[in-house]
């Protein structure tokens, strides 16, 4: 039975793409916009060939309103939107904050003015842990206080999550949840689809790209945090876990069970890992030993966070259905599988 039309923006990227999957599999219908600056229609032939049907993208900038209004025009149906499109560097943030601001900011403000204008009631809003900033006590849950935010990328997340209180607060009807993803890692189970990033910065790109040969080496960034081996502390989360968040969060609005018209839930593991951990754990379910080196601590990262992820558990009714073994496990498998069709189109 199909639940309703949602509209993905960023549908082409990583989160975005593996959420499109687990939409349609729980029986919604599908579109999405993403400009390609970031994502790739590589992500969406990937979610295709999964799914077995083909996805409508727009390809619209969304800081231009007008041209995101022609889509809503199009489809009257949408009954509820999930807002990923944002850039999420962290280094390129400190470096080009305006930038960021104008991107993250904008896209949002006009993604809610047509949630208003075209009554599309429910809103999931792609947040961050990056909000918690270096926290006081660990684990976070969602009323730890948020601390001055480490980056201008972080900063856009806290912003937009005021953004989105108000408007719920002045507009009788509308629901928002605010999610905020801790570390989002693997790939499908299929291997089909998975990160897609020439020079990642995240650490599980990172570490796959060094194994298969991609890089020669990666570098610890830190090696006298205040953690038990000295490297940052992170609460890593499969993506399909993640993912799956975002049907439950849309059902748990569409049925009228949330609580408020503005909620924020924690997504992640609940376990702190520090980078060597994960070096480890990766070691262990690839059987390659990894080179890297120790270098200078990064700007922009906190020393450390991980989640309480017991209010999602119980009001979403959400399960974490992968552990850290099988989030090595299909990262490592994607990379295989990019290096194959590498070979293939050389050949």
């Amino acid at each position: 039975m199909i639940q309703g039309k949602i509209l993905v923006t960023g549908g082409c990227g990583y989160i975005g793409g593996h959420t499109i999957v687990d939409l349609i599999n729980n029986g919604f219908e599908v579109i999405s916009i993403d400009d390609l600056s970031r994502g790739s229609l590589l992500m969406l032939a990937g979610v295709e060939k999964i799914l077995g049907q083909s996805i409508k993208n727009y390809k619209v900038d969304l800081s231009n309103l007008e041209d995101t209004q022609a889509i809503f025009i199009e489809n009257p149906d949408i009954v509820g939107i999930v807002h990923f499109a944002a850039y999420k560097s962290v280094g390129e943030s400190v470096l080009e904050p305006l930038m960021y601001y104008r991107n993250n900011i904008n896209s949002l403000v006009n993604i809610l003015q047509c949630a208003k204008d075209y009554q599309v009631p429910h809103v999931v809003f792609s947040s961050s842990c990056s909000v918690y900033g270096n926290a006081q006590s660990l684990p976070v849950n969602e009323q730890t206080p948020l601390a001055v935010a480490e980056s201008p990328y972080a900063y856009t997340k806290q912003i937009g999550e005021v953004i989105c209180r108000d408007f719920a607060k002045q507009n009788e009807g509308y629901n928002i949840c605010l999610l905020r993803y801790f570390n989002p890692v693997g790939a499908h189970p299929t291997a089909i689809i998975g990160e897609l990033q020439e020079k990642p910065e995240n650490l599980v790109p990172v570490i796959t790209q060094t194994a298969i040969g991609k890089r020669l080496d990666m570098t610890v960034f830190g090696s006298d945090y205040d953690t038990r081996d000295g490297s940052c502390v992170r609460d890593y989360i499969h993506v399909m876990d993640i993912a799956n968040a975002h049907t439950k969060a849309l059902q748990y609005m569409i049925k009228g069970t949330n609580k408020e018209a503005c909620e924020v839930f924690n997504l992640g593991s609940g376990d702190g890992v520090t980078v060597l951990e994960l070096i480890k754990a990766f070691e262990k379910v690839s059987g390659k030993t990894l080179s890297y080196k120790i270098g200078p601590r990064r700007n922009g990262d906190v020393v450390a966070v991980y989640a309480d992820n017991t209010k999602a558990c119980k009001l979403l009714g959400w399960k974490i259905q992968y552990s850290l073994d099988q989030m090595m496990d299909t990262a490592w498998r994607w990379e295989q599988n990019l290096k194959m069709d590498e070979i293939s189109h050389l050949n």
